[in-house]
């Protein structure tokens, strides 16, 4: 694993602060993003143990949800064509009622305005 030493810290506080208030949750998407830093599931495991996080199915609303507003990206001009996989974590977060931790607020701001977001200041 590798640490980000400009965004290690303010993460692992607005995960901690998270933890102390509400259930963390994950799903497949996220789960992908960050094993990219591990060498081994064994290690991922260790370091999102289900006890602390919990793992969740993107709902088929929110699949429905991520479709149309990268869409609507496309449509606005978005390029990005990688940028798929933020819609359905912003969509499953939105559908189920959840905070979003992000550094990247704009897009999710601007796709899913309703979405409580937690971003750096």
């Amino acid at each position: 694993m590798t640490i980000d030493p400009i965004w290690f810290e303010w993460s692992e506080n607005a995960v901690e602060e998270a933890a102390e208030s509400h259930r963390l949750v994950i799903n497949q998407i996220i789960y992908a993003e960050i094993s990219i830093r591990f060498s081994s599931i064994e290690e991922l495991e260790e370091a999102l143990p289900s006890a602390l996080v919990q793992r969740e199915q993107i709902p088929f609303e929110a699949a429905f949800l991520a479709g149309k507003c990268f869409a609507d990206y496309r449509r606005r001009g978005g390029s990005k064509a990688s940028a798929l996989p933020d819609f359905f974590i912003g969509a499953h977060a939105a559908v189920s009622g959840y905070r979003l931790i992000t550094r990247d607020v704009s897009r999710f701001k601007t796709y899913f305005p309703k979405l409580d977001v937690v971003s750096p200041s």
